[in-house]
């Protein structure tokens, strides 16, 4: 397994396990069964930031580990890297264009960054699946 893998099998675990538990926590507070008035905002930055922290400590330890592996990438890496951002990049988008409607709709604060994060892991989830993926049965011919 390359070092790249290794990277997207990170960022897919971390990007899942962050998601979730923003999501458990942010259900776990909700009062009187009104969603919008729960507080949010503060557990989505942490999860974020926890979801960086321990993409960064992963990576860490895989150094740590197994400190000879290389870390050189050829051209099949640099082709399924790209890949794999080309297939995640479109949710970034379809994130972006939904908290443009959401917004000129007036939608409450809560749902329109909910999507935008919602978005967001869904590009690192498909992306690093993407990665994954094309790494066990390689690179596409078109």
């Amino acid at each position: 397994m390359t070092h790249q893998e290794k990277r997207a099998w990170i960022m897919l675990v971390v990007s899942v396990v962050g998601y979730a538990v923003y999501v458990a926590v942010v259900l776990s507070r909700v009062d009187d069964g009104r969603l919008t008035a729960t507080p949010y905002a503060g557990v989505l930055l942490w999860t974020v930031g926890g979801a960086i922290a321990a993409s960064m400590l992963l990576e860490i330890g895989l150094g740590v580990v197994n400190p000879r592996a290389s870390r050189v990438s050829d051209v099949r890496d640099r082709e399924i890297g790209r890949l794999g951002d080309h297939v995640g990049q479109a949710f970034v988008v379809i994130g972006a264009v939904s908290a443009m409607l959401m917004a000129m709709a007036q939608w409450h604060w809560f749902w329109i960054a909910n999507v935008v994060y919602l978005c967001f892991v869904l590009s690192a989830l498909v992306g690093s699946l993407a990665k994954v993926i094309v790494y066990r049965r390689g690179v596409p011919q078109w």
